[in-house]
C-alpha cells in the first residue's frame, strides 16, 4: 500500500499535534454533487450504485477531486449487513430504505445467520479495496457500519419510523428476544467492520443513529452495550498502524462519559451538544468529531465562515479534533457552499495548533 501523504486526520483522532484542524463530511459523495447524481444514473438504482465496486469507488472519490478533504469515507449503506441477512432490501421512491422481510416472529430471529463478509458482503470489500488503490496515499479512508440498535430498528419495523412501536414493544414485552437479534448483528457488525480493515480502511465509524430514541437506561443496555462489545472486538493495528475507532450516537450528547467507557477513540457530535462542553466532560480521553449545524451551508459563504469560526473557537487550542457536520450534508447543498466550509475549516483553525 502506498505511504500516506495527509495523516492529519488520523492524527487529530489519536490526539496527536496537526497543523491546522481535518476536516471531512458525513454523506460527502451524495445527492448535493451533480457528479454523483450522473453516476447514480448510469447506475441505475442506489443499491446497484452501492453492488458495483467500480462505480462506488468513483462516487467515494468524487467529492476529494473537488475539495481538499482530509478522509475519504466509504460509498456504501448502513443496511448492507440485513440485506445479506436475506431481509430484501429495496428503496421506495420518496419513502427511502424498505425491506420485503421484515422480522417480526421469534422464530425469524433466532433463524437470522451472521453473514461472511467476503461472501455475502464480498462488493463492499471489493470497493474497499478498490478506493485504496485509487486513494494511492492521498488521504486515509474510512469504513464504517450502522450500529445494532440501528439496524434492528430497520429490520423489525422494516423500514424508516418515526416512533419505532414495533421494536419498542419487543424491547418491553420481550427484551431477551431483542438482546437475541442484537447480538447476532453486533458479531456481524464486528465481522463487517475488521473486514473493511483488512482490506485496507484505516479508521471506522459506527453511526448509531436511532439511539438518541431510547430512554437512558435502554440506551445504555440496548444501543451502547452492543456497541461496546463491537469495539472489545476489533482489529485495532493494522499496517503498522493504529486503526482509530469513532463513536456516533444522533442526539447522544447526554451520555458522552459513558461513549468514552466503550475504549473508542473518538466521539461524534450532532449539532445539539455544545463542543466546548463535551471537551470539558470528556477531558483528552477521547478526540472529538463535528459539530457544525448541516443547514449552516444554505447560508451565504460569509455566514458559513462566521459558523465555522464559532465551532472551532468552542473546541479551542489543541488537537484532538475532527471538523465535521453534526450529521450528513443535505441534498440541496451548493457544492461551493461545502467548499467554503472546508477552506474556511484550513485557514481558520491553523491558530489553534502552533
Amino acid at each position: 500500500m502506498a505511504e500516506l501523504k495527509n495523516d492529519r486526520f488520523l492524527r487529530a483522532l489519536m490526539r496527536q499535534p496537526v497543523d491546522v484542524t481535518p476536516v471531512w463530511m458525513m454523506r460527502q459523495a451524495g445527492r448535493y454533487l451533480p457528479e454523483y447524481r450522473q453516476t447514480r444514473q448510469r447506475a441505475g438504482s442506489f443499491m446497484d450504485l452501492c453492488g458495483n465496486p467500480e462505480l462506488a469507488c468513483e462516487v467515494t472519490l468524487q467529492p476529494l477531486a473537488r475539495f481538499p478533504l482530509d478522509a475519504a469515507i466509504l460509498f456504501s449503506d448502513i443496511l448492507t449487513i440485513p440485506d445479506a441477512m436475506g431481509l430484501g432490501l429495496y428503496f421506495e421512491e420518496g419513502e427511502g430504505p424498505r425491506f420485503k422481510h421484515p422480522l417480526r416472529r421469534e422464530k425469524e430471529i433466532l433463524a437470522l445467520g451472521v453473514p461472511d463478509p467476503e461472501q455475502e458482503l464480498k462488493y463492499v470489500m471489493d470497493a474497499v479495496r478498490l478506493i485504496r488503490r485509487e486513494l494511492d496515499g492521498r488521504v486515509p479512508l474510512i469504513g464504517f457500519s450502522g450500529s445494532p440498535w440501528t439496524l434492528a430498528t430497520y429490520m423489525v419495523e422494516g423500514g424508516s419510523s418515526k416512533d419505532f412501536r414495533t421494536i419498542k414493544a419487543m424491547m418491553y414485552e420481550n427484551p431477551r428476544l431483542l438482546d437475541k437479534l442484537l447480538a447476532t448483528v453486533a458479531e456481524s457488525v464486528a465481522l463487517y467492520l475488521n473486514a473493511q480493515i483488512q482490506a485496507g480502511a484505516q479508521a471506522v465509524m459506527i453511526f448509531d443513529t436511532w439511539g438518541g430514541a431510547l430512554t437512558p437506561d435502554d440506551y445504555c443496555h440496548f444501543s451502547l452495550q452492543p456497541m461496546a462489545q463491537i469495539i472489545d472486538a476489533l482489529t485495532r493495528q493494522h499496517e503498522d498502524r493504529k486503526v482509530p475507532v469513532i463513536l456516533f450516537t444522533k442526539n447522544g450528547g447526554q451520555w458522552l462519559e459513558a461513549m468514552t467507557d466503550t475504549g473508542a477513540d473518538a466521539l461524534g457530535l450532532d449539532w445539539t451538544t455544545n463542543l466546548g462542553d463535551a471537551r470539558r466532560r470528556v477531558g483528552d480521553q477521547v478526540a472529538l468529531q463535528g459539530n457544525l449545524d448541516p443547514s449552516v451551508l444554505y447560508a451565504s459563504p460569509e455566514h458559513i465562515r462566521e459558523q465555522v469560526a464559532k465551532v472551532l473557537a468552542s473546541y479551542g487550542a489543541g488537537s484532538g479534533h475532527v471538523f465535521n457536520l453534526g450529521h450528513g450534508i443535505h441534498p440541496g447543498i451548493k457544492p461551493e457552499n461545502a467548499g467554503a466550509m472546508i477552506a474556511a475549516v484550513h485557514e481558520l483553525s491553523r491558530p489553534y495548533h502552533r
